[in-house]
């Protein structure tokens, strides 16, 4: 029987991944208002994944024979002047994740809960990729986004992402 605080953690955590989706989806219609399809197209991707790690989430709870409970989701409430302001409030986003993460995993380190340990190893790795993207996003805003034709290059190398399922095997 699983833990009920690391029942309520992983619960909790399937609201925040589907907000996650709603909040790029917001990143994403800020820079296709701006006419940047690529940084908006990045944006669409990761609203796609988040959605998937809700459902990863969900998953693992149906598979522990455990309840999912869904909650509402809250709207994304902050208002961007620039395309850096995005991006930083996608990197402190990924940080806020990743320390859900690793609450969740000490919740069921106290508890002796190796199999949602070795569920959320996954997730752990996955956001060490995030917030390394979302600092690689930063540092090329940096670099090249005053310049007109740097930003353009930039816009056009995220517009070639497309979109990969998660691998993780449940």
């Amino acid at each position: 029987m699983m833990n009920k605080k690391v029942h309520e953690l992983l619960n909790r955590q399937i609201n925040k991944e589907f907000y996650s989706a709603y909040l790029y989806l917001d990143f994403s219609n800020f820079f296709k208002a701006k006419g940047l399809d690529g940084f908006a197209n990045w944006y669409l991707i990761q609203a796609q994944e988040e959605r998937d790690h809700a459902m990863l989430f969900c998953q693992y709870l149906q598979n522990e024979s455990q309840p999912v409970t869904l909650e509402a989701i809250s709207k994304p409430d902050k208002v961007f002047e620039t395309g850096m302001d995005v991006l930083k409030a996608g990197l402190e986003h990924e940080e806020y994740v990743t320390s859900l993460i690793n609450d969740i995993y000490f919740a069921a380190g106290e508890v002796k809960d190796y199999r949602t340990m070795q569920f959320l190893d996954w997730f752990i790795r996955e956001q060490g990729e995030e917030e390394t993207n979302a600092n690689g996003l930063i540092s090329k805003m940096e670099l090249f986004g005053s310049d007109p034709r740097g930003l353009y290059m930039l816009d056009q190398e995220l517009g070639a992402r497309i979109y990969s399922p998660p691998s993780l095997v449940l």
